[in-house]
């Protein structure tokens, strides 16, 4: 009788063994297909040309040629322009490259195409091609408007988390990889190799407002009415003193003014009213020390906020100073979720994956990550934003094309000279029924309203001048 259980039990261990490693393999088998200890990955890199990456629009962002496929050439006609977001497929992988790898070494073609390839009658067979959520004109006009600046660009479609455009200078050829390699990964000055959108991390400098004031929002009932301050322009708490940008006096200001004039005293003032406690579980809901739901690597946003913090950081994080620190990515997932009624949608890359014949292999539906703010939160933030446009440091943003939603910031970088700080701008439009954000860092620029706007403008006008035009 108890070699009878034994067996039972061993044969029930075993099946359960099996039903495991099945729904494993199902639901891990692309991780599985890259892991550098499977072979069949470098086979199929041998018997068919890899597959194409192509933009929403149509544009050939990458091929392979070559009469066999053990010797093709990987070929970017775009160059520079999407170095970090289509990446490269030699010396390890990167961006989308690397994220549809499984999809671009496999082939969905027919039986007939199989056999003529195989009799010789036809070239080597190319892999299923991936059509990414890239716009090329879009693109093409923030990768033209960032120009000689370091920094980064991401523009994104709000209700669905589709990512329009990606730029992060300086950056690199992907046709000139092999020659550029070993200078690329010795030059730790310029980090061409990084992708700043993602990875970056820089003081938000006054963008982060946008995170003070939701936190005020929650500690007040959801309304910023009855604030009031002069600002002779500082602000002195204990041993700390905060200075407006450049010393700018603003004088009487109510909330709504101190946010849309970008007022550092103000805000330094309402972040050491703030419980510390009740901060830390605004930011920790905002994604602050956590992974971001983002496919591609990216770097953790922090902040020194907990519920231990003193008032000398709680003052300097309130402004977006001291210890913040965010990826531009990051940053344009919070406006999301504020033109999005308070609903982050995960950032995607890939449309799509199509056989050679055309039909769809694959397709990467929009998905709700979960809900940073409520739709009140959101709508206040947003009538905040849009003051900043009509009459705060975003007005060159204005436009009869559209009415937009933003916050600028000019972020301190350097101990040394408060006159070295980073031009950031993050908005949205139209404010009433937002389709995109666009996110923007311009390293050692100066003012954001100065130098981020004008570039956010181009952004938006040229997709609502296309939108006007279909």
């Amino acid at each position: 009788m108890a070699l009878y259980a034994t067996g039972v039990v061993t044969c029930a261990l075993f099946v359960a063994m099996m039903v495991y490693m099945v729904h494993f393999a199902r639901n891990n088998k692309i991780e599985m297909f890259d892991n550098s200890y499977n072979q069949y990955s470098y086979r199929l890199a041998r018997e068919y040309l890899r597959g194409s990456i192509l933009s929403s629009d149509g544009e050939v962002l990458a091929y392979s040629t070559g009469d066999d496929a053990g010797s093709q050439t990987r070929v970017y006609p775009y160059a520079n322009m999407f170095a970090h977001g289509v990446g490269y497929s030699t010396h390890g992988r990167m961006g989308v490259e690397s994220l549809a790898n499984y999809y671009l070494l496999n082939c969905h073609t027919g039986l007939s195409d199989v056999a003529r390839s195989e009799a010789g009658d036809e070239g080597p067979l190319t892999a299923d091609s991936v059509i990414t959520t890239f716009d090329v004109k879009l693109q093409q006009v923030a990768y033209d408007s960032l120009g000689v600046y370091r920094g980064a660009v991401v523009i994104t479609e709000v209700k669905t988390g589709r990512v329009l455009a990606m730029v992060s200078k300086p950056d690199f050829d992907p046709n000139n990889i092999e020659q550029l390699w070993d200078e690329l990964i010795s030059d730790k000055k310029n980090s061409n190799l990084l992708n700043r959108v993602t990875q970056g991390l820089y003081p938000p400098g006054s963008t982060f407002k946008i995170i003070t004031t939701l936190e005020y929002l929650r500690e007040n009932g959801n309304s910023v009415a009855g604030y009031h301050y002069y600002c002779n322009g500082s602000f002195t708490y204990g041993d700390t003193t905060i200075k407006c940008y450049h010393g700018t006096v603003h004088g009487s200001v109510d909330f709504t003014k101190a946010f849309a004039k970008s007022c550092n005293s103000s805000f330094a003032n309402v972040g050491a009213g703030l419980d510390p406690a009740s901060f830390s579980r605004t930011l920790d809901d905002l994604l602050f020390d956590a992974k971001l739901p983002c496919d591609l690597p990216t770097s953790v946003s922090t902040t020194a906020v907990d519920a231990e913090v003193d008032s000398h950081n709680l003052m300097q994080a309130s402004i977006g100073q001291g210890q913040d620190a965010m990826s531009p990515l990051h940053l344009n997932m919070i406006t999301c979720a504020i033109a999005n009624g308070g609903t982050l949608m995960k950032p995607i890359f890939i449309d799509r994956v199509e056989s050679a014949s055309g039909s769809t292999v694959t397709r990467f539906n929009p998905e709700k990550y979960g809900q940073l703010m409520s739709t009140e939160e959101s709508a206040a933030l947003t009538e905040l934003m849009e003051e900043v446009v009509r009459s705060g440091t975003g007005t060159r943003l204005r436009s009869e094309l559209y009415d937009a939603a933003g916050k600028t910031g000019s972020a301190e970088f350097n101990n040394y000279s408060k006159d070295d700080s980073h031009a950031w701008f993050t908005g949205f439009a139209p404010s009433e029924d937002p389709q995109i954000a666009v996110t923007i860092i311009i390293e050692g620029a100066g003012s954001g309203g100065e130098y981020a706007v004008p570039i956010a403008k181009r952004m938006f006008d040229r997709y609502f001048e296309s939108v006007k035009q279909e």
